[in-house]
């Protein structure tokens, strides 16, 4: 499977960027997804994640509150809305998916990534 997320781009602090998470040639039917991301020097951070038939969600302490994280009605999709947007927010966003998930914010329990897309936040 896979994975390309999109909708990165520079944006000033306070406002708000949609990413977008496609899989290639298939759906997410069947999968769980997940959205991590990493700064320079740091380690990959857990953002949130989705179930698929429960649609139950899961939310990382850094930026909970300010995401929603939503499934399309055809499971082509996965989106990362992320609002109010701080200069640490910064960093390269990754979508992740896999069938079975025992611990939705260890990245390690991903099969399958996207290459990632970048966020920048201006001051």
């Amino acid at each position: 499977v896979q994975l390309q997320a999109s909708g990165g781009g520079l944006v000033q602090a306070g406002r708000s960027l949609r990413l977008s998470c496609v899989a290639s040639g298939r759906t997410f039917a069947g999968y769980a997804v997940g959205w991590f991301r990493q700064a320079p020097g740091e380690e990959r951070e857990f953002v949130t994640a989705i179930t698929w038939k429960s649609r139950t969600i899961y939310y990382g302490d850094s930026m909970k509150g300010r995401v929603t994280i939503s499934r399309d009605g055809a499971d082509s999709t996965v989106y990362l809305q992320m609002d109010n947007l701080k200069p640490e927010d910064a960093a390269v966003y990754y979508c992740a998916a896999d069938i079975i998930v025992p611990a939705f914010s260890d990245p390690s329990q991903y099969s399958y990534w996207g290459r990632g897309t970048l966020v920048t936040v201006s001051s």
